[in-house]
Formats: C-alpha cells, structure tokens, sequence
C-alpha cells in the first residue's frame, strides 16, 4: 500500500512539474525552478509558482504562462526533437490545429496530433546534405573557374598589349602614307600646271578648228559625216580614191570633257598614282581606326570588377536565357538584360551598372539600370542575385513591381565556403 502512494506521488510532482514547465525553452528552465513565488521574467510583478501555467495571464509579458494560450502576448516553444525547434504564438495552443512536429502543442486537444518530427527531420537532412554535395561540387568548379579566370585574364592582358604595339605600328604607317598621298596630290597639281602652261599656245588654233568644225557640224550632232562635208566642201575627186565615211567622220575632241589634256600620259601617271595613294591610305586609316576600337572594347571590359580572383570574368561575352509564359528573358553579365515578346517584340530591361551585394558578400548582386523607360515614367531596372550551383543559368525571373524586375541567376563561383560552415543545423 505504502509503495502505490509514493508511487502515486511521485507521478503527480512529474505531472505537476511537465505542467509548469511545459512550453520552454532549455535556455529558459532557470526561471522556472520550483520554489514559492515566481518573478516575471520582465521584472514586472512577484506571483506565487502554483500560478505558472494555470491558465490565466497575471505577467504583463506573459511570461506565467508559457505552456497555455491565456496571455495574448505569450509565445510556446515546439521542442520538436529531430527536428528544428520553434516558437509559436500562445494563441495556438490546444487550438485544435497541429502546430508543433512533436505534437507538443495540442496536449488538451480534441485533436490526436501525429508526432511528425522524425520524418520531417529526415527530409530536412537530405536536403542539407544534397546541399552540401552541390556546395562541394560547386566550390571544386569554382576554383577551376578561379583558375581559368586568371589565364584569360593574362590573355586579355597580353592581347591589349599586342593590340597597342599593332596601334603604334598603324600609327607608324598611317604618317608614311599621309605624307606619301601629299607627293602623289603634289606631283599631279605640278603636272596639271604644266600642261595647262603648254597649252595656252594651241589655243589660238584650237579655236580655229573649233570654229570650222562647228561649220561642216550642220546638223549639230557633235560629229560631221560624208554629206556634211559634200554639202559644204567642193572636192577635188580622185579617181583611184573616194573618200570614205570613216574618213568624213570626225568627232569634236576638242569639245569632249577634258579635251587633249585628259589624253596627256604624264597626267594619267600623276592621277593614277594619286589615287593609288588615296586607296592605300584608306586602307590604313579604317586599320588603324578598328585596331583603336578593339583597344577601347578590351580596356573597357578589362575596367570591369570581376571579382577578387577574376572568378565572374568568363561570364563576360556570355548570354544566358529563360523563358517565362509569352516572354523569352537574356541575361548577358556586366552588358545587358533583355524581355521579348512572342511578338517579336525586344524590351531592354537595364545595361550593366555594379555590384549590389552587401559587404560581407559583395559579389552576391547584380544591378542593370537605365533600360528603356517605363509607361508609368522612370527606367527599367533588374536586380540580378547569385546563388550557388553547379550549374551557370537562369532560374528565375520576377517582376515585383512595375518596370522593376529581378532575376536569380545560379553559377558555381557564387559558392562560398562559409556556407558549408552553416549548413548543418545544431537541433538535427
């Protein structure tokens, strides 16, 4: 009889004892001690310990009743053992809904809650480590892309300086040819004043035999045939020989654009040399200028932050794209970010601005602005986050509000190591 009364005790204290502390916290058991009076842990108000958890609010803060839903402002902690400890509101408390994975919550309830937290535990486990391995995976192709970021920028580099050496032997070239075109126009300016000194003398019987042309030319066509002459020449026939219509037909050379002095051989040197060397300099001119171009390109790209190991440098001259119901979405990093409809119809949606991340994770944002302007006034602008994968592509494009779009882009260089560090949660 004495071992069933003690016995009966001792379940009661462990009753009473799992009734008071019901709904806490390890890290807060030292203020629920069994002892006479009970503090509110705000320091408001002194209670007696049988009014911890009997259902009826006396700390301002609600902290007497952490197991029920009597304080508006009291909150109940789910151990859920397995699994991922919480708080939920008092309010939920033997509300009749399943709250806590461990069941915990509905202890007064008319609902049978399943404990869940195992199961859940499990999946929460396969899901941080499929994260670990893509985090592994990811860091090992990170450093590759480290790697390979470094020797294209060695080659960027060195590209730019043969570029530059190429520029100054254009430049070079480009002052030989200028000063050659000069001699060449030179020599034909002296050759045409030349000619037109020696050709003063004929003019007295070049107008003669303009003036006699433009007699026997009756029908002013620019040329005199047999009939013509006929008409206003008495012939003296011969009788071995008549003339013929190739010889009575004579063409006005001294009318024809540029006379006799076009036919000069010394000037059609002069003007074929001349042109030569126009051609020649051109040719040079356009090199010189598409080598300048490529510099200016490539010094800008090489302007770029790629990152503190060159690690985002491959995605530069890359387009990544996703579709989203009616709309084909590109993303090209550090150049632009672009919608089009099925129409046809291309939308910039912002051209490459700067790192947006904050400061422990810098490289974790991107910001295009300045697209083509929105209805409504202002620009389009897309925030681009980068997340860790095994993979470089677009995942995901969002338009939270108008004309302001975001986009998360999935690439193996934004896996950090830290994250291997948080990755596993303490409660699993």
């Amino acid at each position: 009889m004495r071992f069933h009364v003690i016995a009966a005790a001792l379940l009661w204290a462990a009753f009473v004892e799992s009734r008071k502390i019901r709904g806490i916290s390890s890290s807060y058991k030292r203020f629920y001690r069994e002892r006479k009076s009970f503090l509110c842990i705000d320091g408001s108000k002194m209670i007696p310990f049988e009014q911890v958890n009997d259902d009826y609010c006396d700390c301002a803060d609600g902290s007497d009743e952490p197991g029920t839903s009597a304080c508006p402002r009291g909150r109940f902690y789910c151990t859920n053992l397995g699994f991922r400890p919480h708080y939920i509101p008092s309010s939920r408390v033997n509300d009749g809904i399943c709250d806590c994975c461990d069941a915990s919550d509905e202890y007064n309830s008319h609902v049978r809650c399943q404990n869940t937290c195992w199961n859940l535990g499990q999946k929460e486990r396969a899901y941080v480590e499929g994260q670990m391995k893509t985090l592994d995976e990811g860091l090992r192709l990170k450093q590759q892309l480290i790697e390979e970021g470094v020797l294209l920028w060695r080659e960027k580099q060195a590209q730019l300086r043969e570029l530059q050496r190429a520029a100054e032997d254009l430049q070079i070239k480009l002052e030989e040819h200028r000063r050659r075109k000069h001699e060449a126009d030179r020599l034909k300016e002296q050759t045409l004043k030349a000619l037109k000194a020696g050709d003063k003398g004929l003019r007295h019987q070049n107008s003669t035999v303009s003036h006699l042309f433009q007699l026997l030319d009756s029908n002013k066509d620019g040329s005199i045939s047999v009939d013509e002459i006929k008409a206003k020449v008495v012939l003296v026939h011969d009788e071995k020989r008549v003339l013929s219509e190739d010889e009575a037909l004579i063409k006005d050379a001294h009318s024809a654009p540029g006379g006799l002095m076009s036919e000069d051989p010394h000037l059609k040197a002069a003007d074929r040399a001349a042109e030569w060397e126009a051609t020649d300099l051109k040719k040079v001119e356009e090199a010189y200028e598409t080598v300048n171009m490529e510099i200016s390109d490539l010094q800008r790209k090489l302007g770029i932050d790629y990152g503190t190991d060159w690690e985002y440098l491959f995605l530069n001259g890359q387009c990544y794209k996703l579709k989203v119901y009616e709309y084909m979405y590109t993303l090209c990093p550090f150049n632009m970010v672009s919608q089009k409809s099925s129409a046809g119809v291309e939308v910039s949606l912002g051209k490459w601005g700067m790192w947006a991340g904050p400061p422990k994770n810098h490289y974790s944002q991107m910001v295009y602005e300045n697209g083509e302007p929105c209805w409504q006034g202002g620009s389009r602008t897309t925030t681009v986050t980068l997340t860790c994968g095994t993979e470089t592509a677009l995942r995901l494009v969002k338009e939270p509000s108008k004309c302001q779009y975001t986009m998360d882009f999935e690439t193996p260089v934004a896996c950090q190591p830290v994250l291997k560090q948080r990755g596993v949660h303490s409660e699993l």
